[in-house]
């Protein structure tokens, strides 16, 4: 009887079928492996592109008190005008100072209805 043979022989489809599966998850964890290290290399991108903003930042502050002593060599700044300026930058400081607190007190997060100064 050849049919029971054949019966309790190997089912060449289901080990075919097995064979696909397994290949194609291979695929889509190789696939998975590499949107992942795009994932990364964009992450590392940005961390770049916001270090050299930064350093585009610092070299811009640097250029203000030479512009500014320019300014008072050429008249078009006065005691007056730097003391005004000094007291903007303080003010200015002081207000991002109680923001910070006031942000880190409420967990990042604003409360209008908190403490009354």
């Amino acid at each position: 009887m050849t049919l029971s043979r054949i019966d309790i022989g190997k089912n060449i489809g289901a080990i075919l079928q097995t064979d696909q599966a397994e290949a194609d998850l291979k695929v889509a964890e190789a696939k998975a492996e590499e949107r992942r290290a795009m994932a990364v290399a964009a992450e590392q991108e940005m961390i770049a592109k916001a270090q050299e903003a930064r350093a585009k930042v610092i070299l811009a502050e640097a250029e203000v008190p030479k512009a500014m002593a320019e300014a008072f060599r050429q008249g078009n700044l006065g005691i007056m005008d730097y003391y005004k300026f000094q007291n903007i930058q303080a003010d200015t400081g002081m207000r991002e100072s109680i923001a910070d607190d006031k942000s880190k007190e409420s967990g990042g997060k604003t409360d209008k209805g908190s403490k009354s100064e």
